[in-house]
């Protein structure tokens, strides 16, 4: 029997636990939270720092594991790329886990690559950051962490703006980033999609593109996400190409990727590739439903060394998830969560109770909640999504 480590046991996992079971594998969950709530879906859970290279080594070697995976989550790559390395593991290194999870690097890679990347400038300090953003940028930029995810610290910082008001947002950046380091890029106006992908025997399997709605300026976290694209087949090729163009570019190899796209004026600008699956359940649940494709099989697959299976299962449908982001203040009540029981609705969930603190929508950890519904095509699971969302009323004050 296969034995497979997962690093992190928390809600996205575990659809990648439940499905490694009934592929007949001996699952070992490991979370740094003892009450992780995948480590009740799997054969063996261990309580321990994920984010530790020495021991989730350890770990590895003592359970003899046939391979490593780290889905829909980006703190551990590092570790996974290590272990990989150490036991000889399908799946990437250390190397390429470090370029895949830092943006000034991954930025690097697309530049050697000649795949399509906005100018990006790293900066040691806010007073350095200023200046860049003053002689560099002819336009409006943006100011993210080099390395985090979930929108978090990222901002748009536009011409005319004070000082005080830009430097206010590099402090935020740089207390989001992991590596204490940030950057300013081309800010790229148009729409933005991912790309799940599935990459083997360095063959790039693009499985899905997905439409993504979004918060306006300035921190731009996901409101939701659909399957298929609603975009013209050209508009798609331009996508796909450009995705195929960045995996390529980073070098990555037996496993899946979520890359992030957005369009101006029809050319594509890779905005960052993370060698891993997408959160959000874009990777676990839409495309699946969407392609009839089992991503989950497939990067599980990967991680073993097994040749994945990337032919339709089941069948194809339009698929739509929405998340709730009520207004900030104390939630007094939720009413009409009868709305959500309707057929074609495929998992829902309120993150909330009642006296909470909702708090100011500026990164994905600040949703309330999500629908996930699926239709005979994108467009009418968007309208039902919406739909939802705003009969199903949260009353703050």
């Amino acid at each position: 029997m296969k034995r497979l480590l997962v690093l992190a046991a928390g809600t996205l996992q575990v659809p990648i636990i439940k499905r490694a079971r009934e592929m007949g594998y001996y699952v070992i969950a490991a979370d740094g939270d003892v009450n992780a709530c995948g480590f009740k879906y799997a054969d063996k859970a261990i309580c321990v720092n994920i984010t530790s290279e020495e021991e989730m080594l350890k770990v590895a070697l003592e359970e003899k594991i046939d391979g490593v995976i780290h889905p829909c989550s980006e703190v551990s790559m590092s570790v996974m790329g290590r272990i990989n390395d150490e036991l000889r593991l399908s799946g990437i290194s250390k190397e390429q886990a470090i370029r895949a999870t830092n943006k000034h690097l991954m930025r690097e890679a697309f530049e050697a690559g000649n795949a399509p990347n906005p100018k990006s400038i790293i900066t040691g300090s806010g007073e350095d950051a200023w200046i860049h953003f003053c002689n560099d940028f002819d336009t409006n930029a943006i100011i993210k962490p080099s390395r985090n995810s979930g929108s978090r610290g990222i901002a748009k910082i536009e011409k005319g703006m004070n000082k005080e008001e830009f430097i206010h947002l590099y402090n935020i950046a740089l207390n989001e980033s992991r590596d204490k380091s940030v950057l300013i890029e081309d800010f790229i106006e148009g729409p933005e999609f991912s790309i799940e992908i599935i990459v083997w025997n360095g063959t790039v399997n693009v499985l899905a593109v997905t439409d993504k709605k979004t918060t306006e300026a300035p921190h731009f976290v996901e409101l939701g996400h659909n399957q298929p694209s609603c975009f013209p087949a050209e508009i798609e090729v331009t996508i796909k190409d450009a995705a195929i163009a960045g995996v390529l570019a980073l070098g990555v190899n037996n496993c899946a990727c979520h890359a992030e796209v957005k369009v101006q004026n029809g050319k594509a600008y890779l905005m960052e590739i993370g060698a891993r699956m997408g959160g959000d359940f874009i990777s676990t649940v839409l495309t699946p439903l969407s392609t009839g494709i089992d991503m989950i099989a497939a990067a599980i697959n990967c991680a073993l060394g097994i040749e994945p299976c990337l032919e339709p299962k089941t069948k194809k449908q339009g698929v739509c998830i929405r998340y709730f982001c009520p207004p900030k203040g104390e939630l007094l009540s939720i009413r009409n969560i009868e709305a959500l029981d309707d057929a074609r609705v495929y998992e829902w969930e309120i993150y909330r109770k009642t006296g909470d603190m909702i708090p100011k929508v500026t990164s994905s950890l600040c949703r309330s909640g999500h629908v996930i519904v699926t239709e005979e095509t994108p467009q009418k699971a968007i309208e039902l999504a919406e739909k939802m969302i705003e009969e199903v009323i949260f009353e703050t004050i």
